[in-house]
């Protein structure tokens, strides 16, 4: 039985660590009170072995094994 993976697109906000960069994720939202639809930002780690990406490139990543302390992502 194969565990289904969630692919997750975003925006290379950093890309100054080795074989890291930090991916930026926007989400709509609704607000449950007011019903207002707001943006939300969160920042994941992402592994990126050869460097290859810089920022503002789009990129997909998927969840993966622990690599580090914070990083849990991979380019898709």
């Amino acid at each position: 039985m194969e565990k289904k993976v969630a692919k997750m697109k975003g925006i290379v906000v950093s890309d100054a660590m080795d074989k890291t960069i930090v991916v930026a994720v926007q989400t709509l939202k609704t607000h449950p009170k007011y019903l207002k639809k707001y943006r939300s930002t969160k920042k994941y780690k992402v592994h990126d072995e050869d460097n290859k990406f810089k920022k503002g490139d789009a990129v997909e990543f998927i969840q993966c094994r622990p690599i580090s302390k914070d990083k849990r992502f991979k380019i898709a």
